[in-house]
């Protein structure tokens, strides 16, 4: 069973910032996609970005700029940047790795972000 390990929620205002890390073992095997996504109750849960092995990136259209997703060098560590959050951004947010080749996915348990207004 992979763990991932998210780290970086909270409360904030709306206008702050908010910094998401997740870290998948060392022995997550590549190519993969991080990502991550976000759910608030009632609702599908729905990407907010995800980032493949040669750091592609993809984005939900109501970031629209807002949010930047990195990996680190080692590969296993994915960020994602939030910058001029709104409340609509409320929600629980989860972390996926994806490993096509051996056609896998793996979620963290989620972190909870909340923006105030």
């Amino acid at each position: 069973q992979v763990q991932l390990r998210e780290s970086g929620g909270g409360l904030v205002e709306a206008g702050g910032s908010l910094r998401l890390s997740c870290t998948a073992p060392g022995t997550i095997l590549t190519p993969n996609i991080m990502g991550w996504y976000r759910q608030t109750p009632g609702n599908e849960r729905e990407l907010v970005a995800k980032i493949t092995s040669r750091a592609d990136a993809t984005y939900g259209e109501f970031v629209r700029g807002r949010f930047t997703i990195s990996r680190n060098r080692a590969g296993n560590t994915v960020f994602l940047q939030m910058n001029s959050l709104e409340p609509e951004d409320t929600a629980v947010y989860y972390c996926n790795v994806d490993v096509p080749r051996i056609s896998r996915t793996y979620w963290g348990r989620g972190t909870q972000v909340t923006v105030s207004s």
